[in-house]
């Protein structure tokens, strides 16, 4: 998906707050929860996301989506990562 159609969904879903996040290569973050629902688009690098011990790996052009206060950790790739989030 394209980061203006990715901007678009969002709105019309509505996620009203947007946030580009980008993360250091080979970094992590341990289990943890936020209090919002967040749906993103990897732009560059690689993230991989842990929940319910399964590993799924995201790569540019990806989406994910996370419930509120759903329990995941993070890796990031060699190259770190960067993303389109939005948030509600």
């Amino acid at each position: 998906m394209e980061r203006d159609d990715f901007i678009e969904m969002l709105a019309r879903e509505g996620f009203q707050t947007t946030v580009l996040v980008e993360r250091e290569a080979g970094a992590s973050l341990d289990d943890h929860a936020h209090a919002f629902e967040a749906k993103a688009l990897i732009l560059e690098g690689e993230l991989t996301l842990r929940i319910d011990d399964k590993d799924t790996r995201y790569q540019p052009g990806d989406m994910f989506h996370l419930r509120a206060n759903e329990t995941h950790s993070e890796r990031y790739g060699p190259e770190g990562v960067c993303y389109l989030v939005g948030r509600k």
